[in-house]
């Protein structure tokens, strides 16, 4: 170890050797995976010196490589490690060379654009590719060691390394406080974005190259080293300090599946499965036990779904604090994390935990026992265990839940393509059969260039990119199990899996452990082995190319003919240019006409963009024949017909019901219609469909039929809980016709008020999982009701604080937790905005000045707030609900925009969900306030937050809500500011791809992908640094001239704004004789006709009050105008103006003392600059 440490030195890689491509090999179509000319047979990984208080790692590593042929060099990779000595066969020094150019990516960051970004990355990435035979590590192999190659025996390359305070791939949690750090609950794990193990020791990092394993962990007495394969042994030091826990995984496993947790953990060993075992902190254990007490179902289920026993002999699930993801598969290892933890009483979270927990285990089987050949092949695995998770989700929670979770993964998947660009699962070779265009020729592959990073590596492709990608991936094989049949389908896991069985238990030799990796070519060739269909046509159009299909459907009815004539548009993927992420569709559509007789499904064939077709009814008209309609389920209902056409037998119409395509559809059809669909439906996704649909229909008919739903107990509780929302959408929309008690109210009262008096709220009880959901969501859709004037009547109020005050969950066994925190959320939603009051500043906000109603609405907030610090509930759900009701009376303008609070929560130390409730509030209030103190608050929990999972949400937030828009000359769009990103993203990050690709997002959406505008000198900065003028530093009688134009801040220059920095000036402009001249009006309380509108104590979406701002300086140049006037006899256009001026006056009185009832928008257009 007394070695001189090398120094990195930032070289250019040496050239390679014959037998081995370059990285110039990479193109749009994949990369071409070039053969090592050695095998990866077996690895050692011996970590020695772990120690959790200076958060160091000292270790040893050994490959044994079986050569194929000779060669010089080997390419290894390693991150952050400090190499110390690198051997041969345990007695020649190796000479190497360490590079790692991620480090920095561009070298000339004159531009600081993701033009010149985005390239470099790729080429960062692509040089150290182990898929393509390259790494960090350089190691060379000297002459004198060839004849070990020619006489083809192995070679051990030993590596003495050591980490010091890494920054990414081993995560350690220190508490401080006193005690040894086994009594403070101290532990570590590793983590990492995809193919991440060079972070913590070197390998080669590839999914592609398996081998077996020897892993050895030395650690104090008082821990436990929980890792991948089985333990063998565990061996104490002669002083009893430490101990050694030595692991053997038999099983050929690649690099990046090898995982590691340290810590006082708790041991339960699964008394339902031996082989299972779990791991969780000292507190945790009840919870442990609960939760883990149907692990076993799910390995079961997929044992007897695949037809194969679980491929290892043991499996371990450890739970840790701050994870940077719910779970992180490696192989017989899944570190989860501790949030995951649930017992009995709490309902909500065990959705959560059993479908992570679901998909922990599917990943055993794809992704860490048969792994891919590249990130071409990602797909694969990912969307298998997706799909398989999801068959077992469909056995847990029932096919309503299975459909909805399918529906909702769809519409996220149409939504990001059409944002940013269709994602392209297999981008190794192009398509062999494209799909036609309208103009005859092919639909081109998307290229990469349409993105701002590169999509075909894991460490340059965005977190939300890749999250989309997966639930595509699982649409994908979900379409292909429509097409061959699912019994098919998991024949071809079978096999799969059943050979790769056979191979990992083949010793190491060329190409016997092919078997173990899966890629797109093998999975075809499966399937046609065992269905004998030819995907290849499917392939090419879903797999290896990008976009979706939109249709929009309209149909007329026919009645001489009998005929519903149907045409299906595709416009926005018609034409040379298509729209983004759209593609024009090809082949067999079915369009499902629920007729008087029954359901009839029609196969109709996509040629062009626009079909025409005729489809003949099976029906006729029967209005005021009195008989059962047969549904799609062979049910036969009762309908009342009366309010469909005399002349049409069609119910309803739906276009691909199963959702066998990636597709958007938009149908005409008239109210009736959808409501007929809604409420006999019996296909979650139609009535989902429906529901969204009758928003647009605000009539009597539609709330009956809405009312219908939230009272059907026969109805799925999502449907019923999303038309509760529709419900307040169309009572708002009928607010002038109106009659009744509020919306909902009679139904809340009958599900749930007192047998003896309604008004009083039974108590709790959450036996009936349905009522339970609806009982938490009709309040908070109750508070989104608004009266004539825009506000919630007063009855919803009191309905929801009766709710607080007869609440009662003593007899109920299970907790009530969310529920509160729902009835608190209701509260906000009550907030309507509001009209700044006239003479009213921040400092003037008192307890005493706001309304009856908000008064009431903070004493219930308060008491919350001061209960949970009491009585903390289950992952402080009521403290959520509480900052995001703060927040939203700040947006009404009923409570001082202040972020003390916010910042105070989203501090290091508190509930992980608390942290993001207040940054949630905090990102909302940056783009609202645009408070450089704010924004620099964030900016710091970016650059140095210890939680990466805070980091990554945060940067997330920020991406989708930025904090101002590009080029517009917000005081926040500065040059230190984008230093900060650009410093992150090009140089800080290199440990952790997912936060550096998640720092590109934001920085797209701040600058886009050319040159920030704050380095291009925008015309606003420039006008800043205009020398001012005489008439700038001129006073203006009876008026306060508080600034000049070179110190005005640059955000009023924008269109459309009104307020300067403090937000309570107007400014204007006036061009008189080529002089620009600047007059800011400090306003005054004496008269209306000089009135103060201050919002420095609101919130940014109050509305501004009308006849304020430029109509002052209009009635001053009345005035002035008035005075050059000499004549005595009145005018025609001076009693017109007279009438005017006094009308305005009148008018400026009702509005200041009226409360105005329209809703909350951007400042008048009128108040902004004029030229």
């Amino acid at each position: 170890m007394d070695k001189k440490i090398p120094k990195i030195k930032r070289e250019k890689v040496p050239e390679r050797d014959n037998d081995v491509s370059n990285s110039s090999s990479l193109s749009v179509s994949g990369p071409t995976i070039p053969q090592r000319p050695y095998k990866l047979a077996h690895q050692i990984l011996s970590l020695t010196g772990i120690n959790l208080q200076t958060k160091s790692v000292i270790g040893f590593v050994e490959l044994t490589l079986l050569p194929q042929k000779e060669f010089r060099q080997v390419f290894l990779n390693a991150k952050q490690c400090r190499i110390y000595k690198i051997t041969l066969n345990d007695n020649l020094e190796l000479q190497f060379q360490y590079f790692d150019p991620t480090q920095e990516i561009c070298s000339d960051s004159s531009t600081k654009s993701l033009e010149v970004f985005t390239p470099a990355h790729q080429e960062a990435v692509s040089s150290t590719d182990p898929d393509a035979n390259l790494g960090e590590l350089i190691i060379r192999i000297p002459s004198e060691a060839q004849h070990l190659m020619t006489e083809g025996r192995s070679l051990r390359i030993g590596i003495e390394f050591s980490l010091e305070q890494p920054a990414g791939g081993l995560h350690f949690v220190v508490p401080p406080g006193e005690g040894t750090l086994a009594e403070r609950c101290a532990h570590m794990f590793s983590y990492g974005w995809e193919n991440s193990a060079r972070l913590w020791f070197p390998c080669i990092d590839s999914f592609s190259e398996v081998c077996t394993w020897k892993l050895e962990f030395t650690v104090d007495a008082s821990m436990t080293a929980v890792s991948c394969g089985d333990l063998t042994e565990v061996v104490y030091t002669q002083d009893l300090r430490r101990k050694t826990f030595h692991y053997v995984l038999s099983m050929p496993t690649a690099a990046p599946n090898i995982g590691l947790a340290v810590g006082p953990f708790e041991i339960l060993v699964d008394p339902y499965m031996q082989e299972l075992t779990h791991f969780c902190l000292p507190p945790l254990m009840p919870f442990l036990r609960s939760t883990a007490r149907y692990v076993h179902e799910t390995f079961e289920f997929y044992e007897e779904l695949l037809g194969t026993r679980y491929p290892y002999s043991f499996c371990k699930t450890v739970y840790v604090d701050v994870a940077s993801k719910d779970c992180s598969s490696f192989s017989t290892l899944s570190i989860m994390n501790m949030e995951l933890l649930q017992s009995t009483p709490y309902l909500e979270q065990t959705y959560t935990s059993r479908n992570v927990i679901s998909i922990a285990v599917a990943e055993q089987f794809y992704t860490c026992f048969l792994s891919r050949q590249g990130w071409n092949d990602a797909w694969l695995t990912q969307g298998i265990s997706s799909y398989l998770s999801g068959l077992h989700m469909k056995k847990l929670f029932g096919n309503n839940e299975y459909r909805h979770w399918i529906h909702q993964e769809l519409d996220e998947v149409i939504k990001y393509e059409e944002e940013v660009g269709g994602i392209i699962l297999d981008a190794s070779k192009p398509p062999g059969s494209a799909v036609p265009t309208s103009g005859g020729g092919q639909q081109p592959i998307r290229s990469p260039d349409s993105f701002h990073f590169w999509p075909h590596s894991a460490h340059t492709v965005t977190p939300r990119h890749a999250r989309i990608m997966r639930k595509k991936a699982h649409l994908v094989l979900r379409m292909l199990e429509l097409r061959i049949g699912q019994p098919l389908l998991i024949q071809v896991f079978n096999k799969q899996l059943s050979l790769a069985v056979q191979a990992s238990q083949q010793k190491c030799q060329a190409n016997q452990w092919g078997a173990m990796l899966i890629s797109t070519a093998t999975f075809a060739k499966a399937i046609f082995t065992v269905t004998g269909k030819d995907i290849g046509v499917f392939v090419d159009t879903w797999v290896r190319q990008g976009g979706h299909a939109r249709f929009q459907l309209s149909f007329v009815f026919n009645r001489k003919r009998n005929t519903v004539e149907l045409e299906i548009r595709q416009d926005a993927a018609s034409g040379a240019q298509p729209a983004r992420g759209l593609r024009r569709y090809v082949g067999p559509l079915v369009v499902a006409l629920q007729e008087l007789d029954g359901t009839f499904r029609h196969t109709l064939q996509i040629e062009s963009s626009v079909a025409k077709n005729d489809l003949t009814c099976h029906s006729k008209s029967r209005r005021n024949k009195k008989k059962k309609i047969p549904l799609c389920t062979g049910e036969e209902v009762d309908m009342d017909l009366s309010a469909m056409d005399a002349d049409s037998p069609v119910l309803w119409i739906r276009l691909d019901p199963d959702m066998s395509l990636l597709r958007a559809v938009e149908i005409a059809q008239p109210d009736y219609q959808w409501q007929y669909q809604l409420r006999h439906e019996r296909d979650v996704t139609a009535q989902m469909e429906a529901v969204t649909a009758l928003e647009r229909f605000a009539t009597p008919a539609t709330r009956l039929a809405l009312t219908d739903i939230i009272e059907n107990e026969n109805c799925f509780y999502k449907v019923r809980c999303d038309a509760a929302f529709c419900l307040a959408k169309v009572a708002n929309g009928m607010v002038s016709s109106w009659a009744g008690p509020p919306a909902m109210l009679m139904i809340f009262r009958k599900l749930f008020g007192s047998f003896s008096c309604q008004h009083i709220v039974r108590q709790n009880n959450f036996a009936n999982f349905q009522h339970y959901f609806l009982q938490k969501t009709i309040p908070v859709a109750m508070a989104q009701l608004r009266n004539a004037l825009g506000v919630c009547p007063q009855e919803v109020l009191r309905f929801l604080l009766d709710l607080f005050k007869y609440n009662d969950n003593t007899k109920n066994r299970l907790s009530d937790c969310w529920y509160r925190g729902a009835l608190i959320e209701a509260l906000g939603n009550t907030a309507s905005p509001v009209v700044a009051v006239v003479a009213q500043s921040a400092s003037a906000l008192t307890p005493e000045s706001v309304t009856k109603e908000t008064h009431q609405v903070l004493e219930e907030v308060a008491r919350a707030l001061n209960l949970e610090k009491l009585l903390p509930t289950y992952k402080f759900a009521v403290t959520v609900g509480c900052l995001r009701t703060i927040r939203k009376l700040q947006k009404c303008g009923q409570l001082p925009s202040k972020s003390d609070l916010f910042k105070s929560y989203a501090q290091y130390g508190q509930f992980h969900d608390v942290r993001v409730a207040a940054l949630e509030a905090l990102v909302e209030l940056v783009k609202a306030d645009s408070r450089m103190a704010d924004w620099e608050f964030l900016l710091d929990i970016i650059e140095s937050d210890p939680e990466p999972r805070i980091r990554h949400e945060l940067l997330i937030m920020l991406a989708s809500n930025p904090p101002f828009e590009r080029g517009r000359g917000s005081r926040l769009d500065t040059i230190p500011v984008m230093d900060r990103l650009w410093k992150l993203m090009n140089t800080e990050l290199s440990h952790d791809a997912m936060l550096r690709n998640d720092i590109v997002d934001l920085y797209n959406c701040l600058y886009g992908r050319r040159k920030p505008p704050c380095l291009s000198g925008a015309m606003y900065q420039r006008v800043a640094e205009a020398p001012p003028t005489a008439l700038e530093s001129a006073e203006i009688p009876g008026l306060t001239h508080r600034d000049s134009l070179s110190h005005m801040d640059m955000e009023v220059s924008v269109p459309g704004s009104g307020f300067g920095e403090d937000g309570m000036s107007v400014a204007s402009v006036e061009v008189v004789a080529g002089i620009t001249k600047e007059v800011l009006v400090q306003q005054t309380v004496t008269d209306t006709e000089s009135t103060t509108l201050d919002i420095g104590g609101f919130s940014d979406t109050s509305q501004s009050l009308p006849g304020l701002g430029v109509d002052i300086l209009k009635k001053l140049k009345r005035k002035k105008e008035k005075k050059k006037h000499k004549h005595k006899h009145k005018h025609k256009h001076h009693r017109e103006k007279k009438e005017k001026e006094k009308a305005d006056k009148d008018r400026q009185k009702e509005d200041v003392t009226a409360l105005s009832s329209e809703s909350s928008g951007p400042p008048s257009p009128d108040m902004g600059l004029t030229f």
